[in-house]
């Protein structure tokens, strides 16, 4: 256990061990002196001990953290059992699903506009932020139909917070059973509110904790290319928005809607946790949402243009395509989101019939703040400001919105134009024959 010769140096002093026995060697004055056999056996005895004790604190310390590592999750059907989804919710989540689906086909004229922070990390503040919404979706539901944006689970590219379901205490120490419960919890307060709820679907394990909740349902740039998640995305009961690739490529969105359409066999955990063989019978309501690449934004009329007539000519049922306002559409900046909305208003105030929808990030605060888990003190983080990517603050918000209905009023008063003329120019040709 103890090495034949050890050096032990405290201030000036120092202990050498030889085989025939231990010598005490003072640097003031250079003397040895060898200490009596039970002076010996006493240090050696108050070694073995000092070991003793760091060995079990490193047994205790590994295995709480096994413990923790190895702590179970609540089932899916657990969870929705202790926080069910009322009646009226219920109806009010289908309803809201049907209302997006015929605006993506182009059944209805108004537009979707998905509205809300980048991500939650705050449920005080989503719940705030949520009753306010409302009363903007409430004055222009004859033109918008307003989803607020409720992201739980957060892509990183290289590291940081991961989002609520993983980490809800920002403390940098994983709390999965916790998130869960109380990413279930926000999706009810915001439903109650009278607000659909739109997420992105990161991983398909904590899918059926949340989509009885949601009505609007996305796959990022980052696993757009994946086969799982399209899978996921083809066994999802919602329409469901598949980003370009982050190299702004479309056809990877495109093909991502193809291949989730298709009715397919995909491994996936039923309601009490255990792997079973799915039968996902496809998602109809696939469609692609533009949000700029490496190479710039995508939200001008070319682009839109171009990806409604990649879905048409893939056979989609979505004639029309959404527009992520932030990311690389906004050059990563929430005051671009300004720039790039406008932009998609004019498509729509000008007639276009392939713009279906928008993406907006906006909180109570206008930018971001910096989060370091288990670092940054939360009592002094900013009421109602992203902790993610910046966004809007509520009044420019609500500018935009206004902004968007005036858009789909033109459009409308343009098409009802247009088919008068068309109307007239035939009458009058039947009256010349």
């Amino acid at each position: 256990l103890f090495p034949t010769t050890c050096v032990f140096r405290a201030g000036v002093g120092a202990m050498t061990d030889h085989r025939r026995g231990i010598r005490i060697a003072d640097a003031s004055g250079g003397r040895w002196r060898r200490p009596g056999s039970a002076g010996a056996a006493a240090l050696w005895v108050l070694l073995a001990l000092a070991l003793c004790i760091s060995l079990l604190r490193r047994s205790r310390s590994g295995s709480g953290r096994q413990q923790q590592q190895q702590q179970p999750l609540p089932t899916p059907d657990a969870l929705r059992s202790r926080l069910p989804v009322p009646h009226r919710l219920r109806r009010f989540v289908n309803e809201s699903r049907v209302a997006a689906s015929a605006i993506l086909r182009g059944q209805d004229d108004r537009l979707l506009a998905i509205v809300g922070p980048c991500s939650i990390h705050d449920p005080t503040a989503a719940r705030e932020y949520a009753h306010r919404l409302r009363e903007a979706a409430d004055a222009h539901k004859s033109d918008l139909l307003i989803f607020m944006r409720v992201y739980l689970e957060k892509p990183r590219t290289t590291g940081g917070w991961r989002g609520l379901v993983s980490d809800p205490d920002l403390s940098g120490e994983e709390d999965v059973a916790r998130g869960l419960e109380l990413g279930r919890r926000v999706l009810l307060d915001v439903n109650s509110a009278g607000l659909a709820a739109a997420t992105e679907f990161l991983d398909p394990l904590v899918a059926p904790f949340f989509e009885d909740l949601v009505a609007y349902g996305s796959i990022g740039a980052r696993t757009v290319e994946s086969p799982m998640h399209r899978a996921l995305a083809a066994d999802l009961s919602m329409p469901m928005g598949f980003k370009n690739p982050r190299s702004g490529e479309l056809q990877g969105a495109v093909n991502a809607a193809i291949a989730a359409a298709a009715p397919q066999r995909r491994l996936a955990t039923d309601g009490r946790g255990r792997l079973r063989l799915a039968e996902a019978p496809g998602n109809e309501d696939g469609h692609v949402i533009l949000r700029g690449g490496e190479g710039g934004p995508n939200f001008d009329n070319a682009s839109v243009t171009e990806a409604a007539q990649l879905q048409a000519a893939a056979g989609l049922a979505a004639r029309r395509v959404v527009v992520d306002c932030s990311h690389m559409n906004s050059g990563k900046k929430h005051e671009g989101q300004l720039i790039s909305c406008r932009g998609v208003a004019e498509q729509v105030a000008a007639g276009s019939p392939a713009v279906g929808g928008v993406m907006i990030e906006s909180f109570l605060e206008a930018g971001n703040q910096p989060l370091d888990p288990g670092v940054t003190k939360l009592s002094g983080l900013r009421y109602g400001q992203s902790v993610t990517d910046a966004c809007l603050d509520f009044a420019s918000t609500e500018g935009l919105i206004s902004e968007l209905a005036a858009s789909v009023r033109a459009r409308r008063e343009r098409a009802v134009l247009v088919g008068w003329r068309s109307a007239a120019a035939l009458g009058s040709g039947e009256r010349s024959e």
